[in-house]
C-alpha cells in the first residue's frame, strides 16, 4: 500500500496524514512533486486521471483518490478511535461540517490560492479581481464559524474530535500559508485553532 501525495503546505495529503497519525496507522508516502509537475506525469495520471493528490494504491493496483473517499477506507479498516461518528445522528453532523468547511472555507480559499496568489500565476490564467474578492468571503465564513462555536463547544460537531475539525483545520492553516488569516475578533476560532494545532498529529 503507498499513498501519493505532497508536503505542506498541500492542504488534501495533509488531511489524511493527519487522520492516519490520529489512528496510528503507518502508509509510506510518496512525494510526486507538484511544483515539478509531477501530478501531470503519466505515470500519475494512470494513478489518477484528474492529476489529483492524495491517491491511496492498494496492494493489487487498485487506486483511491478524493480525501474523505481515502479516510472512509481507513475508518472502515480500523474504525477505532472512530473519526466519522457512530450513531446516525453522529455520522450526520460529521458529513455536514466537513461539507461546511469544505464549501465554506476551503472552496474561496482555494479560489484565492489559484486566482490571486503569485506562486499560482506561472501556473493558470487568474483572474485576479475574482481572487482577491474571495479575501472578504473567507473572513465572513470565519466570523460566521466564530459564532457557531461561541457556545463553548470544544470541537465542530460537539464534544468528539473528528475528520470535520481535520478538514477546517488543514484548510485555515493553509489559509495561513497563502496570506488569508483569521480575524482577531474570532477568537472562538482562534482558541479552537490552538486546540487542533495541539494535538500531536497536527505535525503530520
Amino acid at each position: 500500500m503507498k499513498l501519493y501525495g505532497e508536503a505542506m503546505p498541500a492542504p488534501n495529503p495533509r488531511r489524511v496524514r493527519i487522520f492516519l497519525a490520529e489512528k496510528g496507522i503507518e502508509v509510506p508516502e510518496i512525494s510526486i512533486g507538484m511544483r515539478q509537475g509531477g501530478h501531470r506525469s503519466p505515470e500519475h495520471l494512470a494513478r489518477n486521471s484528474l492529476g489529483q493528490v492524495p491517491t491511496l494504491e492498494l496492494e493489487d493496483g487498485t487506486t483511491i483518490s478524493e480525501t474523505v473517499a481515502i479516510c472512509r477506507y481507513f475508518e472502515v479498516l480500523h474504525p477505532s478511535p472512530p473519526l466519522f461518528g457512530i450513531t446516525a445522528l453522529e455520522q450526520a453532523q460529521v458529513e455536514m461540517w466537513i461539507r461546511r468547511a469544505e464549501f465554506r472555507l476551503m472552496v474561496p480559499v482555494g479560489m484565492f490560492w489559484r486566482h490571486a496568489h503569485p506562486l499560482t500565476a506561472r501556473l493558470l490564467k487568474q483572474n485576479v479581481e475574482f481572487g482577491e474578492s474571495n479575501r472578504e468571503v473567507v473572513e465572513r465564513a470565519q466570523l460566521w464559524l466564530d459564532k457557531e462555536l461561541a457556545d463553548g463547544r470544544p470541537y465542530l460537531t460537539g464534544e468528539t474530535y473528528t475528520m470535520a475539525d481535520i478538514t477546517g483545520q488543514t484548510t485555515l492553516d493553509f489559509a495561513d500559508f497563502t496570506g488569508l488569516h483569521t480575524p482577531a475578533e474570532a477568537k472562538h476560532v482562534i482558541a479552537w485553532r490552538e486546540r487542533m494545532a495541539a494535538r500531536p498529529s497536527a505535525s503530520a
